[in-house]
């Protein structure tokens, strides 16, 4: 049986998720129910919430979309109808069948589109759909809310006769008003309404000459407002009238209470339904704003997530413009707990809490931030002790709350248990709360619980790299800034950077080292180690990600590497094709001037005509029947490659052109003299020159020597001087 505590939900930030996804809602109820969201206590309904909320985000997508399912509240109308003999106003029946129209509506797109949403039609399929309540309103009250005049046959014939006195009521009031209006005795005004009833406005002098009943008077006395006396005879027949009508429809109003009472609990049903569906919708929203999926969900031991992001801090980030930095945790049967160290402000406690809000909020069926690859499984509780909890009203140190949490975990805490810590061990001295932090830590690790603690002691770093299925991990860090880069690692503890940051932060060298010889040497060495393991470990990551970086550049080149060799390949499969088609042509062509020479010289028609025919009859047999549709496509294709080919011999004749237009520099030939080794220009044999008479020089070839033109030799190596 899952059972998660109000202070874990309130550690870990949960009812600020909460009140966002009620601020989504649209109905009141809807909102309430947002803002009692709990994990649930068993593992199918949570995974039908999960699986609801899933179905509602993929609609946002599909062409399918969850028609509107806003509604009024109807909690009055419940309480009224819940009591007997009393009866609902007109209005609330008009709600009432609005609210019964939208689930019927609900209901009917649900079912049609069970492929689509089978778990929302799961629970559609649990609330009936009738359409007896909207037919049993909608026989009484119209569109606007208004009791019809066929309501019932007694009602119809009061409104007709109201109809017939309000039209007498007019005529005599018309009569009245033109006979004292000539007479001079009315105001400008002429007319008034006074308790809902049309008065005429006599001037006070007149007031005894006109005949009726004065209902009033203007601020000033001047007017006197005067029902006349042919017309107060009709209004007394449509008061009565009216409070026949009253009565009548009173009286309609009590029936259609009774024959709805009955589909009460329905109603209270459908109202449950609306509002769940609500809560679903916001919880899809928001899961769409955060980017929220449903990971695997697993019976094997392991938490493991990808690219998780902290809710709270996207939202808020993402309104900022700010980055977020996600981390990837993992916890599993042989790592099961995790220490995480390193200076403050760089992040450790968010990543703890990033642990915690995604598993709380997965198990109260909603969809995380993690990359889809992710998987987890369920925990019966999740433990926290996160900030400083001093209890005023007990009275109790920060430490001595400590301890009784830490009792409390001692007694729950088990292998379906996943216990979040942050700055484990404070408090109190750092080495006797930190042999205290150190026994805990044993204890939860024999009891094989899942859990992350944040630390700045040793002796807990230390622990977690001896025990078999604990590891330290640590936040990066830039070694030279020391700014945090907000990566969680695992596999190494963090350093504290206490002395680094301290100087960062102005404090003199003199007092760090001053400091630094308060404390044993060791321990200096050991956090000193870290430090420099962990400045290490910063630039293999940043190296690692050059790499990566450098890796992704390369596969991009090589795919449009590929997409040039494919075009290449292409464009020489068109040309071959365009060259064996011009081949073919320059064969019939010259097919064709040897029959033309050849009837040139016998004068043969008959042999033409039938040299002409068997060339046709060869070149059809090779040639295969195609549609119109493709012989088009064929010519279409062949004169693009034409063009593209015709495009690129006319840039090469403007090269070749140019070319031939531009001079040839020649270099200067060098001056040939005694002594230098020259060969002939159209020979390989070296020899060097004896003397030079008149443009001719004599080449000694060892052997031989020989008389030759100087525009004949070209220098291999100039004579030396001396």
């Amino acid at each position: 049986m899952i059972s998660i505590t109000e202070k874990t939900l309130q550690d870990l930030q949960f009812p600020t998720v909460l009140e966002t996804i009620s601020d989504i809602c649209n109905t009141d109820i809807g909102k309430d129910k947002a803002l009692k969201i709990t994990p649930f206590r068993d593992k199918e309904s949570l995974m039908q919430a999960l699986m609801q909320t899933s179905e509602y985000v993929s609609s946002f997508q599909n062409n399918n979309a969850i028609p509107n399912h806003g509604f009024d509240t109807i909690n009055h109308e419940i309480k009224f109808l819940a009591i007997e003999d009393s009866f609902l106003e007109v209005g609330s029946f008009r709600k009432i069948a609005t609210l019964s129209a939208t689930v019927n509506f609900l209901l009917n797109f649900l079912k049609k589109f069970e492929d689509y949403y089978p778990n929302l039609n799961a629970r559609a399929s649990e609330v009936e759909l009738t359409k007896e309540i909207i037919t049993l309103v909608d026989a009484i009250v119209d569109k606007y809310g208004e009791i019809k005049d066929n309501a019932s046959p007694e009602l119809l014939n009061i409104r007709r006769d109201i109809n017939l006195v309000r039209g007498k009521v007019n005529q005599s009031f018309g009569v009245a008003l033109t006979q004292y209006n000539s007479l001079g005795y009315l105001d400008d005004i002429k007319e008034s309404f006074v308790q809902n009833r049309r008065v005429l406005a006599v001037l006070a002098m007149y007031r005894r000459k006109v005949k009726g009943t004065i209902l009033g008077s203007s601020k000033t006395g001047s007017i006197a407002y005067i029902e006349p006396e042919a017309t107060l005879r009709y209004s007394r027949e449509l008061s009565n009238l009216e409070y026949e009508e009253k009565e009548e429809i009173t009286r309609i109003l009590k029936q259609l209470s009774n024959t709805i009472r009955p589909f009460l609990p329905l109603l209270i049903q459908y109202q449950d339904f609306l509002s769940d569906i609500d809560v679903i919708a916001a919880k899809a929203k928001y899961a769409d704003r955060i980017n929220g999926i449903m990971p695997t969900i697993t019976e094997e031991r392991r938490l493991y997530f990808r690219d998780a992001f902290h809710p709270i801090l996207y939202l808020n980030n993402k309104q900022k413009k700010e980055i977020t930095h996600p981390q990837t945790i993992e916890l599993s049967q042989e790592n099961r707990i995790i220490v995480i160290s390193g200076p403050n402000a760089g992040g450790k406690t968010i990543s703890l809490k990033t642990v915690g809000l995604l598993q709380l909020m997965l198990q109260s069926g909603m969809l995380i931030p993690v990359h889809e690859r992710s998987e987890t499984f369920l925990f019966d509780r999740i433990l926290t002790d996160i900030g400083d909890n001093q209890s005023i009203e007990n009275h109790l140190s920060t430490y001595s709350y400590r301890l009784k949490n830490m009792n409390y975990f001692l007694k729950k805490c088990n292998r379906k248990t996943m216990f979040l810590i942050d700055e484990f061990g404070t408090g109190s001295d750092p080495e006797l709360g930190g042999a205290l932090a150190e026994i805990f830590l044993e204890e939860f690790y024999h009891r094989e619980a899942f859990g992350i603690i944040t630390t700045h002691y040793s002796n807990l770093k230390i622990l977690a790299n001896e025990l078999p299925f604990a590891t330290n991990a640590n936040m990066l860090f830039d070694e030279k800034s020391l700014e945090p880069m907000y990566k969680l690692v695992l596999g190494q503890a963090g350093s504290s950077f206490t002395f680094e940051v301290a100087l960062k932060n102005g404090i003199p060298f003199s007092l760090i080292n001053r400091a630094k010889k308060k404390i044993e040497v060791g321990k200096v060495r050991f956090d000193k180690t870290i430090a420099t393991l962990q400045k290490e470990r910063s630039k293999m990551e940043k190296t690692s990600q050059t790499l990566k970086e450098e890796e992704t550049k390369a596969r991009e080149e090589g795919k449009k590497m590929e997409t040039i060799n494919v075009k290449i390949k292409q464009k020489l499969e068109s040309y071959q094709e365009l060259y064996d088609s011009n081949q073919k042509t320059i064969y019939i062509g010259q097919k064709i001037e040897d029959i033309a020479e050849k009837y040139f010289n016998n004068k043969n028609k008959k042999d033409l005509i039938g040299e002409f025919l068997k060339i046709i009859e060869i070149e059809n047999s090779k040639r295969k029947k195609a549609s119109p549709k493709e012989v088009k496509a064929i010519i279409e294709k062949k004169k693009e490659i034409i063009a593209e080919v015709t495009v690129q011999v006319e840039e090469i004749r403007k090269e070749k052109k140019e070319k031939k237009l531009k001079p040839i520099i020649e270099k200067p030939k060098p001056i040939l003299k005694v002594g230098d080794r020259v060969r002939m220009t159209d020979g390989k044999a070296v020899g060097s020159i004896d003397s030079i008479e008149k443009n001719k020089a004599t080449v000694n070839y060892g052997v031989f020597t020989s008389k030759v033109s100087l525009d004949e030799l070209e220098l291999v190596e100039a004579v030396k001087k001396k």
